[in-house]
């Protein structure tokens, strides 16, 4: 297989941007498939790259790998800075279709802010993304903004940047909110979330099983022992793969 440093300027953000992409050998039957593959918040686009084995994961597989850069912020378009949502949902999409000749399906997965970012991209275009995958993510983020006890440094810096990207503090319902996009969405990607049981996001994964669970939103919900860790998302992402390839085939 072949992995590529891509650089490239995105349109959506007025900046430059960059990713990693691992593409099969030509010896593996097509069709591609994609999956975009996206990081948490404290790090970057190289990140699933140097701390897990994804190379060797996908080794044989119909799958072309793409790790973007999401910054902070949550794949979603700011409502007073970045617009994330365009650049990975929308704009990465074109350019990966104009660079790499992907004949199959689309997925996604990620963790912690990438865990939530993989489901809002998915579920801006259910129709084009068939499934996501979401590792320990920060799922109550766009229902509703998490008290301290749940996890988040609420810090004046934190906070800030919250409101910038979010608003502020609003009911459930709005355009970032997982429940009410998934709710809406038509057709409904195929949608699996995990969870380590020590992780500090634990009940956040919680209350989201609940409610999609009460609003008859199928989706697979698992917790396996583990913490907000490179070990646990080592491991499970391997769980992530076989996941979306049995959806897009």
């Amino acid at each position: 297989m072949a992995l590529h440093h891509v650089n490239y300027y995105s349109q959506a953000l007025g900046k430059a941007m960059g990713a990693y992409v691992i593409h099969p050998d030509a010896s593996v039957p097509r069709p591609y498939h994609c999956m975009l593959l996206l990081h948490g918040y404290s790090d970057d686009y190289t990140i699933w790259q140097r701390r897990t084995s994804i190379e060797r994961y996908v080794d044989g597989k119909p799958l072309i790998v793409v790790m973007p850069d999401g910054g902070h912020g949550f794949y979603v378009n700011a409502q007073q800075g970045y617009q994330y949502l365009d650049a990975i949902a929308d704009e990465l999409p074109d350019y990966l279709r104009h660079w790499y000749n992907i004949d199959g399906g689309w997925c996604t997965a990620g963790l912690s802010m990438g865990g939530y970012g993989a489901l809002r991209v998915a579920l801006a275009h259910p129709g084009f993304f068939r499934s996501a995958v979401s590792h320990s993510g920060a799922l109550m983020i766009g229902h509703n903004y998490p008290a301290p006890d749940e996890g988040y440094n609420r810090s004046d810096a934190w906070t800030k940047q919250q409101t910038l990207i979010f608003g502020e503090v609003k009911a459930p319902g709005g355009p970032n909110d997982l429940l009410a996009l998934a709710k809406a969405a038509d057709p409904k990607p195929a949608i699996r979330i995990d969870v380590g049981t020590e992780d500090f996001l634990l009940e956040q994964n919680r209350g989201m099983h609940k409610m999609l669970t009460e609003a008859g939103v199928a989706h697979e919900y698992e917790e396996f022992p583990g913490a907000h860790t490179w070990e646990y998302w080592d491991q499970h992402i391997q769980q992530a793969i076989a996941f979306n390839l049995r959806n897009l085939a």
